[in-house]
């Protein structure tokens, strides 16, 4: 198991200096954003992507994962992403999302990313490298974990993967949901990110009506219960990538963070969940 810190947070810094500072809290390496905005652009992927690879090399770190945008084979530049990264050694690679557009429409809707995931699957078999479905609550086809095994099942695990995310799990099924999201998909189970997610409230002034919230927190804040999570983990026997993503500030945004202040909450993140994944007898 590797835990590896997600690069998009270090966007200001360059690869090496994101590198350097995820090493200083005691990361394995990167989570390296490929895609439009991200530390590498599609179209630079392959020049740019053995660089990286090279340099976090050099300095006994791994890029393990890479997030990308890719939804289909038709994706800008996603032979040339999966082909570097088999290239380079690097196994895991995220997908984009697909919305889910106005209510009525989901099964079209399924049916279309199932075809999308025919030529995925297919590609991802040919390069072999193992293209991940993320469970991202909102309005994204994959934030039910129901939903995603419908587009798993019957699929080659070593071409497509589930990966998991605790947060937004919870916030789509904060009871059990969650827990029977994890026994479905198991099979496919290949990364995990790390963040929590609080709700909160604001009230109306003028109507009086009350609305809720689900927004990013520390890890030892939140509604994620990492006792019972990384106890189903454990059972499924996942070892692989665990992502860590600083992505809050008291109910805020990680954009409303100086650099120092991220890296802080970061290691104060891993600080505390380290402990609990030994406790699971997790990596």
């Amino acid at each position: 198991m590797k835990f590896v810190m997600f690069s998009k947070h270090l966007q200001e810094l360059s690869i090496v200096e994101a590198a350097r500072r995820a090493q200083k809290i005691g990361f394995a390496g990167l989570d390296l954003t490929v895609r439009e905005g991200g530390h590498i652009t599609p179209e630079n992927a392959k020049t740019q992507l053995p660089e990286a690879k090279k340099a976090l090399d050099d300095m006994g770190l791994d890029i393990p994962m890479l997030t990308t945008n890719i939804s289909s084979v038709d994706s800008p530049h996603a032979r040339d992403i999966m082909g570097t990264a088999k290239a380079l050694g690097i196994h895991d690679l995220k997908l984009g999302y697909w919305p889910y557009k106005p209510f009525g429409r989901i099964h079209e809707q399924l049916d279309d990313v199932r075809r999308k995931l025919d030529g995925i699957e297919k590609l991802a078999g040919e390069i072999g490298v193992r293209m991940c479905i993320h469970t991202h609550s909102g309005n994204t086809l994959s934030a039910v974990e129901a939903v995603v095994y419908m587009m798993l099942k019957d699929r080659d695990p070593k071409c497509v993967g589930a990966y998991v995310d605790p947060m937004h799990m919870t916030v789509e099924g904060g009871n059990s949901g969650w827990q029977q999201g994890l026994d479905l998909v198991q099979d496919y189970i290949a990364l995990m990110s790390v963040k929590s997610a609080g709700w909160f409230r604001t009230d109306n002034p003028e109507t009086g009506e009350a609305s809720w919230r689900a927004k990013l927190v520390p890890v030892h804040q939140g509604t994620v219960r990492w006792r019972e999570f990384l106890a189903c983990m454990k059972h499924v026997g996942f070892d692989g990538t665990v992502t860590f993503h600083s992505e809050y500030q008291g109910g805020g945004s990680w954009k409303d963070l100086s650099l120092e202040e991220l890296i802080a909450q970061t290691k104060a993140d891993f600080t505390y969940l380290r402990p609990l994944f030994k406790e699971a007898g997790l990596g």
